[in-house]
This record gives structure tokens, sequence and C-alpha cells, in this order.
């Protein structure tokens, strides 16, 4: 499923890569240098979600397969890289092709890890990263613009096109991230057609140190939490380090050393989960004695579209969805005794599916 991919930006030396082998145990290499990721390293992560377990059980199925989130490692961006400055322009357009943004933002003090800029001050750093975005889109749109201008003259058509690259551009003059911009649907439309990275969604990931747990709270972590209410966006604290541990430990273990340190759950999961829901992403389920599945779609979808994650066959041919909520297939201990009590759901192309859905659809071949 498309719409799955979060890039990892940040300057040099604020966590991503150790954050990168966390999530994906791929050991992107990981220094007290900056430029140590000369290309993106990309990893699958799985949706870690219990209830896979839970139905899974009933269900006796063979194996479990989980929602996937793509996240992308790019190397740390510096002050000019829009001007070419570090390695520049190649991880600007490695930005330009995931859907959203994870900025990890240094919050924690040390000794053994040079930071950038000689002194840690994560609203620099965030407006530094932001800057950089806001001039490469700058830079983009007054070239889409300059080649806009000289068609319309011929084709009239175009000058939409035209006011909707002044207004983007006179926004990004501003130093304002265009996700900030209000626009008319028709404008919308037009500012799809261009790569913008300052349209993507974005979240904070806090990185703070060992000492910080189990709060993950401090000084740091408070400014950037005021700076992202500003925007609209959010804030996920994480130990990357941790994480890294963690990640090196048996699944059965992770829980234990988790509760032992005071802490429910990862924060690389409290990550992907926000991830997920940044990009407008739920799960729904189907589950049998070969496999207990979670299938991704966006929030509002139809019953018809979701059969279309599946297979196209599965779509052209739907007659119905048989549907039945989690609670009540715990409850009355699976399909059958759910269709017994009266909970199993007859529902047709048009109905919307929501999060957690447990579904059987019907089809002619």
């Amino acid at each position: 499923m498309a719409g799955l991919s979060c890039g990892i930006v940040g300057l040099p030396n604020v966590g991503k890569s150790t954050l990168f082998n966390a999530l994906t145990s791929n050991q992107a290499p990981a220094s007290n240098y900056p430029f140590c990721t000369i290309d993106p390293n990309i990893g699958a992560v799985e949706v870690m979600d219990e209830r896979l377990e839970n139905i899974s059980l009933i269900s006796k199925s063979k194996k479990i397969i989980r929602a996937l989130t793509e996240f992308v490692d790019i190397a740390g961006l510096v002050e000019g890289a829009s001007k070419g400055e570090g390695l520049g322009n190649a991880f600007l357009s490695h930005i330009r092709q995931t859907n959203a943004l994870v900025h990890v933002v240094r919050c924690f003090e040390s000794s053994d890890v040079i930071h950038v800029k000689g002194r840690v001050n994560p609203i620099e750093d965030i407006e530094i990263i932001n800057l950089e975005l806001i001039l490469a889109d700058l830079g983009s749109c007054e070239n889409s613009l300059a080649r806009i201008e000289k068609q319309a003259k011929v084709k009239k058509d175009l000058q939409p096109s035209v006011d909707t690259l002044i207004k983007v551009r006179d926004h990004l003059n501003k130093s304002l991230p265009l996700r900030t911009l209000t626009l008319t649907a028709e404008e919308e439309e037009i500012v799809k057609l261009y790569p913008f990275m300052t349209r993507k969604k974005l979240l904070y990931a806090a990185n703070v140190s060992e000492s910080d747990l189990p709060s993950m709270e401090n000084e740091y972590v408070a400014k950037v939490r005021a700076y992202a209410e500003k925007e609209g966006n959010s804030v996920i604290p994480i130990c990357a380090k941790l994480e890294e541990e963690i990640a090196q430990l048996q699944v059965a273990e992770r829980k234990e050393f988790l509760e032992s340190l005071g802490l429910k759950e990862s924060g690389l999961q409290r990550l992907i989960k926000a991830s997920f829901k940044m990009l407008g992403l739920m799960t729904f389920i189907t589950s049998g004695e070969m496999e207990t599945r979670a299938w991704t779609i966006k929030e509002g979808e139809t019953a018809v579209e979701a059969a279309g994650e599946i297979h196209t066959d599965i779509q052209k041919g739907f007659i119905r969805a048989e549907v039945i909520t989690y609670d009540d297939f715990m409850h009355y201990k699976g399909r059958v005794g759910a269709k017994e009590a009266g909970k199993c759901r007859a529902e047709g192309r048009e109905y919307i599916v929501r999060d957690g859905d447990i579904i059987l659809f019907l089809h002619s071949s």
C-alpha cells in the first residue's frame, strides 16, 4: 500500500541513525561524526498490535502478518544544504520521495557526542532544518513558476497554476512552511503536482538521555513541545540509545525490561503508531487458520476499497462484507460465536471500515 513512508531528518549527531538502527535492526552506520550515512537507508518496520495475537489464538492461525511502516534514514542536513552545503541537494531529493517526516531533535547534554553547532539548542536545530526545507521549496517553486509563466502566455488555462505558485512563493518568502498555507480545493489540486517538502506532515522525536527515564521529560523537551503546539504538530519523547538496547533483546524479554524501567511501551512503538496516525492510516483484520493479518487502509475507506487492498478480483466481485468488531470477536470467542449472538453484520459496498474491524469478504469469482 502506498503512503507509508516516513523520512527521518535532523542535524548530524542528533541520534537519527541510532534511532533507525533500533527501528529496523538494520545497522546503518552510527558514528560520532557528521555525514556517516551516505545513502538513505530504508527499512520496513512492523506495527505491533496485540489484537493480532489475541485474534490468532482464537482462530488458531498458523502465522501473523502485521502492518508495515517504511522509514528512510536521510543523512544529516546542515545549514546551507539547500545551496549544496554538506551533502546538499541529493538528500533533499530523498526527502521529497517520502510521505511524512519524523524530525529527530537532540534534547540531551553529552560531552561524548559532538553537536554540529557546538551547543544543545533544540529550537535552533528545528529552525535550521525547517529553513533549509523552506529554501529548497522556494527554489523549486521559483523554477516551476518561471516555466509555467512562459507557457501561460500561450495556454490561458494555466493561469490558475501561475496564481497558485505565486501564492506559494509569497508564503515561503515569509519563512513559513507550506503546511501552514490555506488553499482552496482547486489550489490544493495544483499544489499536489509539485513535490514540496514543507507540505508534508511532520512530528518531532525528542531524543533524551537515559537519565531522563522513565518520564522522558526535561527542559529541552518542554521547549520542543511549546514550539510544536504553535505549529499544530506532535512530539514523541524517545531515548534512541535505550531503544537500540531494547532492539537487541529477544522479543519475550523486551516487555519485562521495559517494566523494570517503569515503561509500558517502547518509544519506538509510540513513534510508529504516531506516524501511522499522522498519515491518516488504520488497519482492518482478516483471520482464519492460515493467518491473521492486518491490512493498511486510509481512514474513511469503504468496504469495497478495503477489499481491493487484498485483491482486485475480490473488489470486482464484491458481494458483501461480514464485519465483527474486535471486542465482539473476543467476547464471543470467534466468528461462529459472534454470528450466533447476532454480532456479525452484513455490510455493503459503501460501509466505512473502522479500525480493528475483522472482516470476511464474500465475492463472486
